[in-house]
């Protein structure tokens, strides 16, 4: 398994590095290694939970909902009914997000059609 410094973790997930940091104080990110150094080192697990949680953050996700969706994946597969039911939650919250969005969409190209197309012309 490759292993990744704080930067390249960054750089790869698209969190900051202080972003990080903030997820580790706060508990969404748990286990974090260290080397001997005492430098937090990353590893590709945790870039994948790191890519779980820019999902649910980028879908507007609360932080206190992220924090329970990652106590309920520590506590193994007997919180697999909880997380489904999060998130299942969230998914139809992002279902009706989506739906206004596109009739709002549709608003603004009525807009641009009465404007004279694409263009503005």
């Amino acid at each position: 398994m490759s292993s990744y410094s704080p930067s390249e973790t960054a750089e790869k997930s698209g969190f900051s590095i202080d972003t990080l940091r903030y997820y580790e104080k706060i508990g969404l990110l748990d286990g974090i290694a260290r080397n001997a150094s005492g430098r937090r080192v990353f590893t590709d697990d945790d870039l994948g939970w790191l890519g779980m949680l820019r999902c649910l953050r980028e879908t507007g996700m609360p932080i206190a909902e992220m924090l329970r969706y990652s106590e309920l994946a520590r506590g193994g597969e007997e919180t697999f009914g909880e997380r489904l039911e999060l998130l299942e939650e969230h998914d139809r919250r992002v279902e009706a997000q989506i739906r206004l969005l596109r009739a709002q969409q549709k608003k603004i190209k009525s807009k641009i059609s009465f404007y004279g197309g694409p263009s503005g012309e």
